[in-house]
């Protein structure tokens, strides 16, 4: 397969840029300057490897180093799939020539890991503060005074709490509190706001400056928050909200200041099945001391990139090869992984086991699907699969993977043949069924593709030898709680003893979908 162009590109080629930067499910981003380098990290809720690390050099460009946490802990939580829990909200910093991230786990508490590079290695998880409903987590190494301090919310699920933040002082090591804690904003007593979590902390010119969403995620707004002492009192002010435009929330995330003194905003905007992609806003600091977001307060969809150096046109990788059997850093497990879901092969590809189990009807459950976040809005993606396998009821394939999911793919039938089978369940569905009669897979080989258009709505293909063909009907992706739909490779067999075989992955990639590359063409458009 050749390559094509990429599925999205904020750079807009003429000094401009379109938003979102980075048009996937890059949840509750956070970024921090470091000379002239900007690292952005999200949150990874419960797949593995955890706490991506994107970096850019103007803000609009950005590729994907890899992650910051090899395996979540507790490890036992998550040797089975945990779709909304795990990493929320992480913080990303720099300090005393050392990265850190601070995250969130609602069901454990505050995590922290540190590094003196961005490509590792990576401190293991140390925790920090126990308990349930802790939240959204950011430090700040106060060069004014020296202190070190940290804010963090509440999920009311967990704790009975919302709506509050709360601030310790810290050790300045990163390694604990030196205090209970203290509610240093209490979002009740501020009129009209609800739900205020995500805080990011900074000093600015004798402030301590909280930058907050409330409001709800998909509904809400971007607050900011002042006060000459970190414990308060502080003062309140709407900094970017909807408005006009079509950027519902708009939702948390952070504040950078480049080398030439511009400063700039990254949050991200609630797209349904999408998940949570990120904005990129121009930010300034106004006479009377509080920022202003976008323009005028409202999010812009397309503006004058930073005044950078041009770096090339890049997105975060999602095409793979599979270089020597090994995947790229877009692909995460839906768990914690274990020895011998992949097998070594001697060219490229990815061979993954079939591994056996009892809820291999049901791809939500398996610990073992390897998942990558949608490219774009609208998208193809296609991969080559062989199923080297005997075992009867073995299967593997792509899927589009959420609160309900499809999947098409080969599977070894009672008889011994191959056939390519199209699946799917519904949301309140606890086992799959067919989307679409099989019908054999004579080389036990096929070609499969799925094209996602406007609205998050999909269709499957697929090659057995005789062209690529429609499968089934137009489905609808869906996202779970928290995380938006996830494209998906998988190899299983049904619980037994021994080996059960494998599954070849190969040539992974994505582009516009064939038929919105026909219409340019017709139209004699360049991609």
């Amino acid at each position: 397969m050749s390559g094509g162009p990429l599925p999205w590109a904020a750079d807009l080629g003429d000094g401009t840029y379109r938003n979102p930067v980075l048009c996937s499910d890059w949840s509750d981003p956070d970024v921090v300057a470091v000379g002239d380098d900007f690292y952005l990290t999200a949150s990874s809720f419960g797949r593995a490897p955890g706490l991506p690390l994107l970096h850019s050099r103007d803000l609009v460009n950005w590729t994907l180093l890899g992650h910051a946490l090899e395996r979540l802990e507790p490890e036992a939580e998550f040797t089975v799939p945990r779709h909304d829990r795990g990493v929320w909200a992480p913080s990303i910093r720099h300090h005393d020539g050392r990265f850190w991230i601070f995250w969130g786990d609602p069901d454990h508490g505050i995590f922290q890991v540190n590094a003196s590079r961005a490509t590792g290695p990576w401190t293991r998880p140390q925790l920090i503060k126990a308990g349930k409903g802790l939240i959204d987590a950011c430090p700040l190494w106060d060069e004014a005074s020296g202190g070190a301090y940290l804010v963090h919310g509440w999920a009311k699920s967990r704790s009975g709490v919302k709506n509050r933040l709360t601030g310790h002082r810290m050790r300045p090591d990163g390694s604990g509190l030196l205090d209970e804690g203290t509610v240093i904003v209490d979002g009740d007593r501020i009129p009209g706001w609800f739900t205020l979590e995500g805080p990011k902390l900074y000093r600015h010119e004798g402030w301590y400056i909280i930058l907050a969403p409330a409001g709800g995620v998909a509904t809400g707004w971007q607050g900011a928050l002042r006060a000459r002492d970190f414990f308060g009192p502080y003062e309140e002010r709407v900094v970017l909200s909807q408005g006009r435009t079509r950027v519902n929330g708009p939702h948390q995330g952070g504040w950078v200041r480049t080398r030439t003194g511009e400063d700039w905003f990254l949050h991200f905007q609630q797209r349904g099945a999408y998940g949570r992609v990120v904005h990129l806003q121009p930010m300034r600091w106004q006479d009377d001391g509080w920022p202003e977001l976008g323009e005028g307060g409202e999010p812009v969809l397309v503006h004058r990139k930073p005044q950078l150096p041009e770096q090339p046109l890049s997105a975060p990788a999602t095409d793979d090869p599979f270089p020597r059997g090994r995947f790229g850093p877009q692909w995460q497990w839906t768990a914690n992984p274990r020895a011998g879901w992949t097998a070594p092969v001697g060219g490229d590809g990815l061979r993954l086991s079939c591994v056996r189990g009892d809820d291999v009807r049901d791809l939500r459950r398996l610990p073992h699907v390897l998942t990558q976040r949608f490219p774009a809005a609208v998208f193809s993606a296609e991969v080559e699969l062989a199923l080297h396998t005997a075992e009867p009821g073995a299967r593997a394939g792509l899927a589009v993977l959420g609160d309900a999911y499809s999947w098409i793919g080969l599977e070894r039938g009672a008889d011994g043949t191959v056939l390519l089978v199209h699946r799917f369940a519904e949301q309140t569905a606890d086992t799959e069924r067919d989307a679409a009669h099989p019908r054999p897979a004579p080389q036990g080989t096929a070609r499969l593709r799925v094209e996602v258009f406007e609205g998050a709505r999909y269709r499957f293909l697929a090659d057995t030898g005789d062209g690529f063909r429609p499968s089934g009907l137009v489905f609808a992706a869906t996202p779970w709680r928290w995380v938006g739909a996830l494209l998906g490779l998988f190899a299983a067999a049904p619980s037994g003893a021994g080996d059960a075989g494998a599954a070849l992955f190969t040539q992974f990639r994505t582009t516009e979908p064939t038929d919105l590359q026909q219409r340019r063409a017709a139209n004699g458009q360049n991609p």
